[in-house]
C-alpha cells in the first residue's frame, strides 16, 4: 500500500486544489480573527457587536464552524477586527 504526504489537511480532504486552496485561506483567517478577539478580553457579545455579528454567529466563529463563512465575509470580519488583509498568489515550485 503506497503511503501519500500531503501539504496540509485541506489537500488531502477536499476534491480540488482550488476547493483546498479555499479552506486553507478562510481557516487562517478564522484563526487570525479569533486570536484577535480573544485578545480584547470581552465577552463573545461584545465581540459580536463589535464585528457586527449576531452572538449566535460569533459563537460559530470562535468555534471554528468554518463551513459557516464565504472566504469574503471573513474578509470582512478582518477588517472590522482591525486586521490588514493581505492575498499573496505565488507559482507552485516546479
Amino acid at each position: 500500500m503506497k503511503q501519500q504526504r500531503f501539504h496540509s489537511v485541506w489537500d488531502a480532504i477536499e476534491r480540488s486544489p482550488a476547493q483546498a486552496a479555499n479552506m486553507k485561506a478562510r481557516g487562517e483567517m478564522m484563526v487570525a480573527i479569533r486570536d484577535t478577539v480573544e485578545g480584547w478580553g470581552v465577552t463573545q457579545a461584545a465581540a459580536a457587536k463589535r464585528l457586527g455579528l449576531t452572538q449566535p454567529r460569533m459563537n460559530d466563529l470562535v468555534r471554528g464552524r468554518i463551513n459557516k463563512f464565504s472566504l469574503d465575509a471573513l474578509i470582512n470580519l478582518a477588517a472590522r477586527g482591525g486586521l490588514s488583509v493581505r492575498v499573496e498568489v505565488v507559482r507552485p515550485a516546479a
